[in-house]
């Protein structure tokens, strides 16, 4: 799996107000708490008013986990937390959030322990590291840091809360090239194995695929599988993988959303690789139980194995558009569909493009250069079936109206997908086995830990 681990998400903030009196109480209470509770009761009507020697603190924090004398405070969860959410663009229920706190504890637990065997091994982040990671961070959400930070704030967060984590990823990826990587080993048989898999592969499918991996035991699996499912069907529902795999995946990929890059099936686990051959682009598995734990695959796009790309295929296109009235009812816009569909197939080709908008009242534009990648999915799946001369089903909305394309020619790529390289199997191979071996490692800190709950 790609080893280039860095950034991820944000969580973080319930709050704890504490009142504190002071151990010194007004003189005329001093006598009824003198009594004992043998000798009588008192009520609130009993008391005089209350002078309080002590601040009310609306903003103090308490700790919620211990960890080897390391403090998780609430502020910790809650500002992770406000990422995750902001990612998602809000679209978490309460009883998702209590769920997601639950998982952000335990992810706080693993980094402090991370840091802990960090220092433990005279490992030192410098804090440029940190920032330029940020930076880049920022970049991808194309703000500038500045403008990052205020966003994270708005957004429940912290700037320090995603440095934090920033800075415990880079310090466990040093710990892993120290003490993990030296021992394992990849052949180069091996590799040359999977290279003569994939050259007898050649025209077969190839996926680009993201993935979301959940450790677990035999003892714990029904549990991981649960959480599994639930987070596959907060994906489903509109939540972003990109989101959930940053901050709950395990695999090396987390750092970068999840994304495995391109992948044949026999690069693939046996088990996932044929619930992969059944994805279209845009759509995730089910939770599918692995070797150590659960795994979630999403298929992003799908080609060829070392043959030319369809996606890069150059399009001509002509778009007829045709508005509709803002108080069109269902029934109108389907018959208007139906009208549409009609003239398009039997209008000869793109020549009768206008012909056909100025029968049924539209508008042409033309787009002689456009890549296959850059349409949406739906689109690209129904493109690629099109002759020329076809045209799409009408799509749209009754705001923008109804929309066809007319496929009016295509330059196939000649650029075939590059033969697999001996080094980027070797790095991947050589990742999985470095990932299983550093589930173990954080499996045994996590069994040595001393944490105290709050």
């Amino acid at each position: 799996m790609n080893s280039a681990k860095l950034n991820r998400s944000l969580i973080a903030c319930l709050l704890a107000g504490v009142a504190a009196l002071a151990p010194m109480a007004a003189p005329a209470l001093a006598p009824a708490f003198a009594q004992t509770s043998a000798q009588r009761s008192f009520s609130a009507n009993d008391l005089p008013d209350v002078l309080l020697m002590g601040d009310v603190d609306p903003a103090l924090r308490k700790a919620q986990a211990i960890v080897n004398g390391d403090v998780i405070t609430d502020t910790d969860i809650d500002q992770r937390l406000g990422l995750v959410v902001a990612a998602n663009g809000g679209r978490i229920d309460d009883a998702e959030r209590q769920r997601l706190r639950l998982q952000i504890v335990r992810n706080l637990i693993d980094e402090k322990l991370q840091m802990q065997e960090a220092a433990e091994n005279d490992i030192r982040i410098n804090e440029a590291e940190v920032t330029r990671s940020f930076e880049r961070i920022a970049q991808n959400f194309k703000r500038t840091p500045k403008v990052f930070e205020d966003y994270l704030h708005t957004s429940g967060s912290s700037a320090n809360s995603l440095k934090g984590q920033i800075r415990a990823e880079l310090a466990w990826s040093r710990v892993l090239r120290r003490k993990v990587e030296p021992m394992v080993n990849v052949g180069d048989d091996e590799v040359q194995q999977v290279i003569d898999k994939l050259n007898a592969a050649k025209g077969k499918d190839e996926y680009h695929v993201g993935e979301i991996f959940l450790s677990a035991t035999p003892e714990t699996l029904d549990a991981v599988m649960e959480d599994a499912a639930r987070i596959t069907g907060q994906i489903r529902g509109g939540a972003s993988f990109v989101a959930y795999a940053r901050q709950f995946s395990e695999a090396s990929t987390a750092g970068l959303g999840g994304d495995l890059g391109w992948v044949r099936a026999e690069q693939l686990n046996d088990k996932v690789a044929p619930a992969v051959a059944t994805l279209q682009p845009g759509q995730i598995s089910d939770p599918i139980p692995v070797t150590g734990g659960v795994a979630i695959m999403s298929m992003l796009e799908r080609r060829q194995v070392l043959a030319a790309d369809p996606t890069l295929a150059l399009l001509s296109l002509k778009q007829l558009t045709i508005p509709l009235q803002a108080n069109t009812t269902e029934v109108q816009a389907r018959e208007k569909v139906a009208e549409i569909q009609l003239a398009t197939r039997g209008m000869g080709g793109c020549g009768g493009v206008e012909a056909v908008a100025k029968k049924i009242g539209g508008e042409v534009a033309t787009n002689d250069a456009i890549r296959m990648k850059d349409l949406p999915a739906p689109l690209q799946a129904i493109l690629g079936k099109l002759s020329i001369g076809e045209a799409t089903p009408a799509f749209g909305s009754a705001e923008e109206g109804l929309r066809v394309l007319v496929l009016c020619g295509r330059d196939d790529s000649q650029i075939e997908a590059k033969a697999p390289n001996f080094d980027e199997i070797y790095a991947q191979m050589n990742d999985e086995r470095v990932n299983m071996r550093a589930r173990r490692y954080l499996r045994d800190l996590r069994r040595d830990a001393i944490v105290d709950y709050r």
